[in-house]
């Protein structure tokens, strides 16, 4: 599990094919940046732009993870040599700051708006039609590994026709200490939605089938 809350910005300094093919999937080589590594163990999660991988090797400044080729299908930019996200797994002695975050990314967003609004930023990122429905105003959403707060939801069309998009302000703060200062209109990015809302609909929807019976 993780919050949301990036730790460091850490590099992918190289992309190397895995054997298997074209159905193979890739190691990285990760500089961690400001990341501390030192309690770090071979087989523990560290969340890369939102994804969630498990460390196969390290040295004291960066580390190792194999992605599969699923992984790359469902994620953006683990497969370039790119800045990252990066944040250690949680432990329960620490403070949430976000919130509960599984590391699984749910689909991808593409930016519509990316601009200066006074000190901070608008972002607007028109989110997957299955996923539409896990937005809602002051919910929470990760983008690209960073917790964020939904400040407007808008539906536009309807049916397999909706086109959701999502606004979120940007504090300097954020825009400083994260990748999302590099955002362009047109990008893609790893979106994973409120673990709550996901376990809300559930229940809703086995119990609108039994109810059904």
């Amino acid at each position: 599990m993780f919050t949301g809350i990036v730790a460091a910005i850490g590099k992918i300094e190289s992309v190397t094919p895995l054997e298997g093919g074209s159905f193979a999937g890739v190691r990285l080589n990760i500089n961690a940046g400001g990341l501390p590594l030192a309690d770090v163990a071979l087989g523990d999660s560290i969340a890369i732009n939102g994804a969630c991988m498990t460390v196969v090797e390290k040295d004291d400044s960066s580390f190792r993870v194999d992605v599969s080729r699923e992984s790359l299908n469902c994620t953006v930019g683990l497969d370039t040599l790119t800045e990252v996200n990066l944040e250690k797994a949680l432990t329960l002695n620490e403070r949430l700051g976000g919130h509960l975050v599984s590391g699984h990314v749910d689909g991808l967003g593409v930016v519509r708006k990316f601009e200066g609004v006074g000190e901070s930023w608008e972002l607007v990122i028109e989110a997957p039609h299955e996923l539409a429905k896990f937005l809602a105003f002051k919910g929470s959403i990760v983008v690209n590994g960073v917790s964020l707060t939904v400040n407007r939801v808008t539906d536009i069309g309807t049916g397999k026709d909706l086109v959701c998009q999502f606004s979120i302000n940007l504090i300097p703060h954020t825009i400083a200490m994260t990748t999302l200062k590099h955002l362009l209109v047109g990008d893609q990015v790893n979106l994973e939605i409120d673990l709550i809302a996901r376990y809300v609909e559930r229940m809703v929807s086995v119990s609108a089938v039994m109810g059904a019976r």
